[in-house]
């Protein structure tokens, strides 16, 4: 019953291979200190997009209202600010978990 990385075992012996060297990478990833470069590439990406998902629909929100009510009050800043608000507060909760380890 020994690993056998040709396929030629068992499904279930594949299996535990497959997950025994899932295991090891987390286990590697996770001793990194500062999770490598890949790592803080994807969390600029997303704090990226949890910036700019807010704020685009903060704008599509306000272009659809001042089309609508547009009664002087400008609701496509108003609500650009909002989205700009809630995306830092979301990337900063984000960035918070990382630090924490989760």
């Amino acid at each position: 019953m020994a690993d056998d990385p040709d396929g030629k075992g068992t499904p279930a012996e594949r299996f535990r291979h497959a997950v025994g060297g899932k295991a090891e990478r987390r286990r590697r990833a996770r001793a990194e200190p500062g999770g490598g470069v890949w790592h803080w590439l994807g969390m600029f990406g997303l704090v990226g997009w949890a910036v700019a998902i807010p704020t685009l629909l903060g704008i599509a929100a306000g272009v659809w209202l001042d089309r609508h009510y547009g009664d002087g009050i400008s609701w496509t800043l108003s609500l650009l600010f909002v989205g700009v608000v809630v995306g830092c507060l979301h990337a900063w909760y984000w960035i918070s978990q990382e630090r924490r380890g989760r």
